[in-house]
């Protein structure tokens, strides 16, 4: 089968294209745009890409086209495809017919923390000698790519609740029919296409709906919104974790972050011991740990195989360091997730090192301003903090005006690290957060800091 793929650098559908090419399928794709790293792994994978979407592309006349949610009516592409009746689908919907039908699909869904639980849970697979396939939205450091198809029976997936493309306005996750489905939490996010948390928990309620009788529920316990979901209706297994030690039947953790004794109940299932930070990474294991254990991998092997996780790139991921001072990059973009990394970093360098945070208010649901009002929450931890001020029709500077001299706002990149190389002090830990390349000011702080001399 031939696919042409429009919007093929996306993380999601460059995924779906090396699945296709490895699974034996001709494939090729356009963007607007063709940029790496995403570009570069999809030719070295044998894929023709195209620059844009021009309607001349109709001549590849492909058995099928495969459309990202980047497509929106009035792409030239889009509408010669309408036009000429050629047959299409979506991304999710072909990824379900052609690689997880039949399949233990082990679906990752929720707010925060997709990416490292999907990739803990393929490493705790293979380890295990499952042969996973494997689709997540990042390059686990332990793999070195984001997506694999996998010898074995299970196959584990980022489970977006993002809209599926211009013709289905469906999460993406409704498509998967996982036997196993992680709820790992639930706050109000993608404010573009959601008016509220209300409608968000009605996607996730059509996600519980699609799971069978014999399939599993990992649920957040701590999470009050997936109990309004799960008291929706709820037709499945339920296995709970972060549970209260007391309560039985759920997976809760005994320790630090980075040393800690997995229980059920009072009783002891393994020890984790391992490089990451922060309670929510010890969520995101109980979580995988849970999810590892319904795929028949005992939870005492599940912790073993954490001790040799490498998280994912761009998850506190040191970048360099110059003049004395550690450069970081984060993928966190939403207030809660910033304010989880900030204390991540903390617990790493302790009370009295000064961290200063920089970020981008750079997803569709910052840029709205949605949640600016938790802007300086999220911060707290961090001893200064930096933020580019970009055309979001709101003011950073007043949002983070209450916090005084401790916030600082530039309008460009460059003023940016200008003024970060001139507050920052020898022994400080410099913390970039966005969810995009940040105009590269991780290698241009990096070159600021090296040139003070």
């Amino acid at each position: 089968m031939h696919i042409h793929i429009l919007g093929i650098c996306g993380t999601f559908m460059g995924g779906l294209a090396a699945l296709a090419r490895e699974a034996g399928h001709r494939v090729t794709g356009c963007d607007a745009g063709v940029y790496p790293p995403m570009s570069d792994q999809l030719r070295t994978l044998g894929i023709d890409l195209v620059e844009g979407f021009g309607a001349e592309q109709l001549a590849l006349a492909p058995d099928c086209w495969v459309i990202g949610n980047v497509v929106t009516r009035g792409n030239p592409l889009m509408e010669a495809i309408l036009d000429a009746g050629a047959p299409y689908t979506s991304g999710p919907q072909w990824l379900a017919e052609q690689v997880l039908q039949g399949r233990h699909v082990l679906a990752v869904a929720g707010t925060h923390g997709k990416t490292s639980t999907s990739a803990m849970l393929a490493w705790i697979l293979d380890q295990a000698g499952l042969q996973p396939g494997f689709l997540v939205g990042g390059v686990p450091l332990n793999f070195g790519v984001s997506a694999r198809l996998g010898a074995g029976r299970s196959f584990v997936i980022e489970a977006d609740e993002y809209d599926t493309a211009l013709f289905d306005k469906r999460s993406k996750f409704v498509h998967y029919r996982p036997r196993t489905a992680i709820l790992n939490n639930l706050e109000m996010d993608h404010a573009d296409i959601f008016p509220d948390l209300a409608a968000i928990e009605t996607q996730f309620h059509h996600l519980v709906r699609t799971v069978p009788r014999q399939g599993r529920l990992i649920v957040n316990a701590r999470d009050a919104a997936l109990a309004r979901v799960l008291a929706r209706g709820c037709w499945s297994e339920v296995q709970r974790f972060g549970t209260k030690r007391e309560e039985p039947g759920g997976l809760c953790a005994r320790g630090e972050p980075q040393s800690f004794d997995v229980l059920r109940g009072s009783l002891r299932l393994g020890h984790v011991e391992w490089d990451l930070l922060g309670e929510h990474n010890q969520m995101n294991a109980l979580a995988a740990i849970a999810a590892a254990e319904h795929a028949g991998v005992a939870p005492e092997a599940a912790c073993a195989a954490l001790a040799s996780f490498q998280n994912v790139r761009r998850r506190l991921e040191r970048r360099g360091e110059a003049g004395g001072v550690a450069v970081y990059d984060d993928f966190a973009h939403h207030p809660t997730a910033m304010r989880t990394t900030v204390d991540g970093l903390r617990r790493k360098v302790g009370p009295n090192a000064r961290i200063l945070a920089v970020f981008e208010p750079r997803s569709n649901t910052m840029k709205l301003g949605t949640m600016k009002a938790q802007l300086p929450w999220s911060l707290e931890e961090a001893d200064q903090s930096f933020c580019l001020q970009g055309d979001y029709g709101w003011s950073a500077r007043e949002a983070l005006a209450t916090m005084g001299a401790r916030a600082v706002v530039a309008d460009s990149v460059d003023a940016l690290v200008a003024a970060i190389a001139q507050a920052a002090r020898p022994g400080d830990h410099v913390l970039c957060m966005s969810n995009g390349g940040f105009g590269g000011i991780h290698d241009k702080l990096l070159a600021a800091l090296a040139a003070r001399g």
